[in-house]
């Protein structure tokens, strides 16, 4: 190769590499950035379930991701705010947990792929109009097992001599599906039911346990929705105060309740993060079908049991995924 050639040709690649590169490498550079809206607040698991997801499929804040997370502590009235900061950041995808955040997304955000997880029933609650081929620009992972509040009073019945009645505790400001799901399968068993729904952001939960006091409830079933699980702490303080066996749904197992039962919105959440990287390499979230995840997980928090004077059965401890003692 002649001298002439050989500066031409450092000389173009010294241009190539100053240019920064071809389009095609300088669009690989590009960051996707992906908005995530909560509910509740970081105590949760949500968040960090969701990172991790996008981690095991190999994805590195600051390298080639950035999350822009954002939670709603339990203030729905938030919702708009929130979603508007996350558009003006101009993201590539919204990642959002519940169904009440999911319409929010959906009436605010018409552009913008939408991913949800954590929502009961996707159909029933407007979220999509079909989950085979849900449409528009939203797709997502659901939660819900119907069976489920059959499977927590069973474990309830077991763990509680004379267990004859539940007081069922959920959120005033999402749909009555869980509720009413729950208060079906409980009479279904013969047990008597008492349901009482609070009110964000400031839930009078003395007033909700005078009422189970006042109505002789033998055992607490905290229903997996946003007011609750914010102030799940307060919930399981309250039910150790006045010696009420609790059962919650795993996502709140920090709390402190008695027991923890239910599907995983872990795992749903991170396959949440599969569906956000098919949408982020170009799959239309419209045509991805809604996945039904339903893993489940039973917890037993011994420490609760010996404070409110409750004695485990071996048969529930052994089929335990894990026991806090």
């Amino acid at each position: 190769m002649r001298p002439t050639r050989i500066a031409f040709a450092i000389v173009t690649a010294l241009i190539v590499f100053l240019a920064g590169g071809s389009p095609e490498a300088q669009q690989a550079t590009k960051v996707p950035r992906v908005g995530f809206l909560n509910p509740v607040d970081r105590s949760a698991p949500h968040f960090e379930a969701f990172r991790q997801g996008l981690a095991d499929l190999g994805y590195v804040e600051g390298r080639n991701i950035a999350i822009e997370p954002r939670f709603a502590e339990g203030q729905y009235e938030r919702f708009p705010d929130l979603l508007t900061e996350l558009v003006r950041l101009n993201v590539d995808i919204i990642a959002v947990t519940g169904a009440v955040t999911a319409r929010a997304a959906k009436k605010a955000v018409k552009d913008i792929p939408i991913v949800f997880a954590v929502v009961v029933d996707p159909v029933a609650d407007n979220v999509v109009p079909n989950l085979e081929r849900p449409g528009g620009n939203l797709t997502g992972t659901t939660s819900f097992d119907p069976q489920q509040a059959k499977k927590q009073l069973e474990l309830l019945k077991e763990a509680i001599p004379g267990f004859k009645r539940v007081a069922l505790l959920g959120d005033q400001g999402v749909s009555e599906a869980l509720i009413k799901a729950s208060e079906a399968e409980a009479q279904a068993m013969g047990l008597q039911t008492l349901r009482l729904r609070v009110a964000a952001p400031n839930p009078d939960l003395e007033g909700a346990f005078a009422v189970f006091r006042q109505e002789h409830a033998d055992a607490l079933l905290i229903l997996e929705e946003p007011v609750v699980g914010v102030h799940a702490k307060r919930i399981a303080e309250l039910a150790a105060r006045d010696r009420l066996p609790t059962i919650f749904a795993p996502s709140r197992v920090g709390a402190g309740g008695l027991l923890a039962y239910g599907t995983s919105q872990v795992e749903s959440i991170r396959r949440m993060a599969v569906y956000v990287d098919k949408v982020l390499k170009g799959a239309n979230p419209g045509e991805l079908p809604v996945e039904r995840v339903t893993p489940y997980e039973l917890i037993v928090n011994l420490n609760t049991a010996r404070d409110i004077g409750i004695t485990m059965p071996p048969e529930v401890l052994k089929r335990a995924d894990r026991v806090i003692q």
